[in-house]
């Protein structure tokens, strides 16, 4: 079971530990500058952080003795590529692995809508032009940001070469050749934003999070614009699944590791308001493939809560039995029971945009 959280921040970035005391702060870094995304390694143990300094741009840091320091290494970069206006990378949204038999290969989400791949640690960069070429990318369009966004990368655990991405607002993609090809899925969503005649369109939805069950890499999950989806067999075909008595708006979802019936969303009222239903914090759960769901609460503030939960903020462990949820309050809960009860461990963090077990 993970005894490390990372928790990245609009003021830094936090590692947590369990101790025989509970959940506390081993180290930060970067305080003060927004982190928009964060991993560790698993391969070989390698910190990441991605910053968003603003007017100052973007920038990636890497630690390889444990956090105890940071070295600024390249960042993905559209110099060079045309446009009007040029593109310029504005967020380091999805930072991914390969698997162990690829060393050194990592993939970056970003907005404006690009893919890149790095095949030595993240020293450079390499542009997906296979993807930023597809004639469908033309229908890409900004969803929360002002331009289109990759922000979930799953590299298939039983083969690297197949990696599915979403993209706000522009569907989900697949690869089978490690990015020489892409292939637009997502048959069965479908867009209330959009005019009748599109709402089916998949190279227009707006994914708000992408995830895959590692022991079963057929079946996908996701938090949609409009709702809740499940694919069964590949990122191919999607069915609608939604709670009976809850919101099924939001951005957060976590497949459980070990379980493919098994799912978590955290949702809110709906696309306009943004907040928790009747100011309650809930988490739902299904464990029976989407067919329903239960609201859990136990922990969780039940009146005068307006946290909102980004995509990024609902993280659980390889055991499928701790998870961790951060909101734009900077309010921090873990469970240590699948989500049946949370515990309250930070109420004055920063806004939280993600958190990583490690």
């Amino acid at each position: 079971m993970s005894e490390r959280l990372l928790v990245a921040s609009r003021k830094g970035l936090f590692d947590m530990t369990r101790t025989a005391a509970g959940w506390s702060i081993a180290r930060s870094a970067f305080l003060g500058s927004p982190v928009s995304m964060c991993l560790r390694d698993p391969r070989d143990g390698g910190l990441y952080a991605a910053l968003d300094h603003g007017h100052f741009g973007v920038k990636l840091h890497r630690s390889d003795d444990d956090g105890a320091s940071w070295q600024e290494i390249a960042a993905p970069s559209y110099v060079g590529l045309e446009g009007d206006p040029a593109p310029s990378l504005k967020l380091i949204w999805a930072l991914e692995p390969s698997l162990a038999d690829h060393p050194g290969v990592l993939w970056a989400g970003t907005i404006p809508g690009g893919l890149f791949k790095s095949t030595n640690r993240g020293a450079s960069w390499s542009l997906v032009t296979s993807l930023w070429d597809a004639p469908e990318r033309a229908q890409w369009m900004g969803g929360g940001a002002d331009q289109p966004g990759i922000h979930s990368v799953c590299v298939d655990p039983a083969n690297a070469q197949h990696v599915a991405i979403a993209v706000s607002c522009g569907g989900v993609w697949e690869t089978h050749d490690g990015g020489e090809s892409w292939q637009l899925a997502g048959k069965g969503l479908w867009a209330e934003f959009m005019p009748p005649d599109q709402r089916d369109n998949p190279a227009i939805q707006d994914p708000h999070r992408l995830v895959q069950c590692p022991a079963d890499p057929r079946v996908y999950w996701i938090q949609h614009h409009n709702g809740m989806f499940r694919a069964a067999d590949g990122v191919g075909l999607w069915d609608e699944i939604k709670p009976a008595d809850a919101p099924n708006f939001g951005f957060a979802v976590a497949a459980h590791p070990r379980d493919s019936q098994t799912a978590w969303f955290v949702p809110a009222l709906d696309d306009a308001a943004r907040y928790p239903q009747d100011g309650r914090v809930i988490v739902t759960r299904t464990r029976d493939g989407g067919r329903s769901f239960e609201v859990l609460t136990q922990g969780l503030p039940q009146s005068d809560a307006y946290d909102l939960f980004y995509r990024h903020s609902l993280d659980v462990d390889e055991t499928g039995t701790r998870l961790a949820i951060g909101s734009t309050t900077g309010n921090l809960w873990l469970s240590e029971n699948g989500g049946d009860a949370w515990t309250l461990v930070n109420a004055h963090l920063p806004p939280i945009y993600a958190v990583r077990f490690c």
